[in-house]
């Protein structure tokens, strides 16, 4: 899957690269029966309040249903199609199990038309195949990881990431997520054998601000650009600093250190955090 570099044109154009999907990507029209229409909600909560702010717009998009949990045990799938899906950064695959069912699942890169996998308590350690991490070697790498069991994938999904079984301790597996973090997972959750399909994908340069624009994503204004009524860092006469000590967020919280994880996480669960990467 090579970075394909469009050719300056026009200004539009100059600097945009995207991901070559000619030799991966197999069917252009997701199966219908698995695919509804997608809810715009624009940053916005149960009560229409705008928690995620800078979104709205974007292409419309459909959404196709993941199978997650993969809970056909024992019953060999063969990989039908690779599609692409505008909903993640990852390729999904359609797989046609033997019995004549049909899902969608993530793709792990390498994965072909025509291979075979399967979903159980144990199985084959092959590209693909989705077993209990009990019965994973450590060193292979691993993805769409469960939780907590029967919960279905919920970590590990992203584009080109893999985690790793480090070794087992008292019904505990330690897991060292893309992150750096090394937590405790229970031993009798599911995993995926592979690595995430796209592994390009962080290498795209978006070029131009349309292209944002078409994601969803709406353009962003310096707080200290904003009035006093609308932002901590607004007011002022000219390019006036944020005349505060430190810097904060729009609703008035700290930023920029200012630790906001909920103390009623699973903190207990991680051994090592994650290695926090600073710009230079």
């Amino acid at each position: 899957m090579p970075i394909k570099i469009l050719k300056p044109n026009n200004a539009g154009r100059r600097g945009i690269s995207v991901v070559d999907r000619s030799g991966v990507v197999t069917t252009q029209k997701p199966l219908k029966a698995l695919t509804h229409g997608k809810l715009r909600l624009s940053g916005r909560n149960a009560r229409g309040v705008i928690t995620a702010r800078h979104r709205g717009g974007g292409a419309k998009q459909n959404w196709r249903t993941i199978d997650l949990k993969q809970t056909k045990l024992g019953i060999p799938a063969l990989v039908s199609s690779i599609e692409y899906d505008p909903n993640r950064s990852a390729y999904i695959a359609l797989v046609v199990y033997s019995d004549g069912t049909k899902s969608y699942i993530l793709a792990p890169d390498s994965l072909k038309v025509g291979d075979k996998i399967v979903s159980n308590v144990n199985t084959k350690i092959k590209l693909g195949n989705r077993l209990i991490l009990k019965n994973i070697p450590t060193g292979i790498a691993i993805y769409n990881i469960e939780l907590q069991p029967g919960r279905g994938g919920q970590i590990v999904r992203t584009a080109g990431s893999s985690a790793m079984i480090l070794g087992f301790d008292k019904g505990f597996a330690q897991i060292k997520l893309p992150s750096g973090e090394v937590r405790l997972i229970p031993e009798s959750c599911s995993a995926s054998i592979g690595r995430v399909s796209n592994p390009d994908y962080g290498n795209i340069r978006i070029g131009k601000a349309g292209r944002m624009r078409h994601m969803g994503h709406r353009p962003k204004v310096r707080g200290k650009a904003m009035n006093p009524v609308d932002h901590p860092h607004g007011g002022g006469e000219g390019n006036s600093p944020i005349g505060l000590k430190h810097p904060k967020t729009p609703t008035g919280k700290p930023t920029k250190g200012y630790k906001t994880r909920s103390r009623t996480k699973s903190n207990n669960y991680i051994i090592k955090p994650r290695t926090i990467k600073r710009k230079k």
